[in-house]
């Protein structure tokens, strides 16, 4: 197994590697795009954008450029933007890293736990007033779109209610940091949490319960029941470590996508300067050293949440640890 697991670490290097040069290829190398003239601006002369490219590396074979780039930007770290000069890509995003971090994990928490609770429930109750009432409830919730829920969560606790004893302790958007002020980065991140969350509760909901009922027809559930195992004891150990595993494989990819930036909508209606803010910023001025760095930095946590996601298929289902 633990070759496999090597395997499996080397080939998310490769990935990475090929990502990297892809990104690098889409910004640098398209042929329309001049880095040296979004640096040296609007009208720039031919000599200033020879002595821009100079000055920048951008005069130099691709190879060159790349291995450069990789260099500044993971070896020595002092890769600049070419909007805000002067100011290093990649402490711009280190700190972005512990908002979008905290904002994802607790609301993986969140929708985790309540997806379970909704799935299994309604699976229990097949056909029954509370199935029905959790499938419609986890349909609402799917189809409120963050940034709506958001500004009127915003709405409710920052005006409205903000001075009733319900929400008088929610503090001012933006966040801070565990380390300064553990209560604050609570109250500042409770209400992001619940509005992320939302969304994927009634999804993976929906998914657990389709996938229980799926596996309870399974031939080793038969047999669970005639050697006269409980219904519950059948559900909860035998049936829904089975039916975790497409549960297992939605969080993966989603949080990954999220820790990357997905979270861009909860991060700007919370104002909260995550990965994903930093990225839709970067965009806007086309600062490309801020969008390649963001942009190697989301890869990573997509590929790293699969080879998570295929070490916990090992543990969840003895066909998979048997293939590994």
């Amino acid at each position: 197994m633990l070759t496999a697991l090597a395997s499996r670490f080397a080939q998310m290097i490769f990935v990475l590697v090929g990502i990297s040069m892809i990104v690098f290829l889409i910004f640098f190398a398209t042929p329309g795009s001049d880095p040296a003239a979004r640096i040296a601006g609007r009208n720039a002369s031919q000599e200033t954008l020879q002595v821009v490219r100079h000055d920048f590396g951008l005069d130099r074979p691709l190879p060159v450029q790349y291995a450069l780039m990789m260099k500044r930007l993971f070896i020595t770290g002092d890769l600049t933007s070419f909007v805000n000069r002067g100011q290093k890509v990649v402490p711009t995003v280190v700190n972005a890293i512990p908002v979008t971090l905290s904002l994802v994990l607790g609301a993986g928490v969140l929708w985790v736990v309540g997806g379970v609770v909704v799935g299994v429930l309604a699976a229990m109750t097949r056909g029954r007033w509370l199935d029905r009432v959790l499938m419609i409830l986890g349909l609402i919730g799917v189809s409120m779109p963050v940034f709506w829920l958001g500004e009127v969560a915003n709405l409710v606790s920052q005006s409205r209610f903000h001075d009733t004893f319900l929400f008088s302790w929610v503090p001012a958007l933006g966040y801070k940091p565990f380390s300064e002020d553990p209560a604050g980065w609570f109250k500042t991140l409770v209400i992001p949490w619940f509005t992320l969350a939302t969304l994927y509760v009634g999804l993976y909901g929906r998914v657990l319960r389709a996938s229980l009922i799926e596996v309870l027809q399974e031939d080793f559930i038969r047999t669970a029941r005639a050697k006269g195992l409980s219904e519950r004891r059948i559900l909860l150990r035998h049936g829904l470590r089975s039916s975790l595993v497409a549960f297992v494989t939605m969080f993966g990819l989603d949080f990954g996508a999220l820790v990357g930036g997905g979270a861009l909508l909860a991060e700007v209606v919370f104002g909260l300067q995550g990965v994903g803010k930093v990225t839709y910023d970067a965009m806007q001025n086309l600062d490309l050293p801020t969008i390649m760095a963001t942009v190697i930095y989301a890869s990573f946590f997509v590929v790293f949440a699969n080879f998570i996601v295929d070490v916990l298929y090992a543990f969840l289902d003895p066909r998979v640890r048997d293939a590994f």
